[in-house]
């Protein structure tokens, strides 16, 4: 199974955008993330309805970082991209009926909810300027980096 990185990868462009301080096109992003405009354009509008970017269109437009990073959490662009599936296991429900499988999936189910509750109140405890402050500081001790990422 394929794991979902928007999360991972809007987390990148957000603070991208915040340490060039100009707007940034679809195509742009695109290369950064080596995927298609329209996956971009899909993915901010999300965070575009929550008000942490907004666009504009034309020459000299494109996506803009509206809300500093200190005011966006992992938990909000989480939520902005949709929510995805946090775990890529579950319980089974091949045979309902089954009193070993139903006694599998409450134990599973029970364990899941726990961690993903410990999981979102983990994102919801981190925001975007942590992140960029931890960049900062590495790129101090290694000032010879390069940290662009085609954008």
């Amino acid at each position: 199974m394929r794991n979902d990185s928007r999360l991972s990868r809007m987390l990148h462009v957000l603070i991208h955008m915040d340490k060039h301080q100009h707007s940034a096109t679809s195509d742009m992003i695109a290369k950064m993330l080596n995927t298609n405009p329209v996956v971009v354009r899909r993915t901010m509008a999300g965070l575009r309805e929550q008000g942490y970017v907004r666009s504009e269109k034309g020459h000299g437009g494109g996506w803009t970082l509206v809300r500093p990073l200190s005011d966006i959490t992992l938990l909000d662009v989480y939520r902005a991209i949709g929510e995805p599936h946090l775990f890529a296991i579950g319980p089974a429900d091949d045979q309902p009926q089954c009193l070993v499988e139903q006694a599998v999936n409450v134990v599973l189910g029970d364990a899941m909810k726990e961690a993903q509750a410990l999981l979102l109140r983990r994102l919801d405890s981190v925001t975007l300027d942590k992140i960029a402050a931890d960049f900062e500081a590495k790129l101090t001790r290694h000032p010879a980096t390069s940290y662009s990422c085609a954008s």
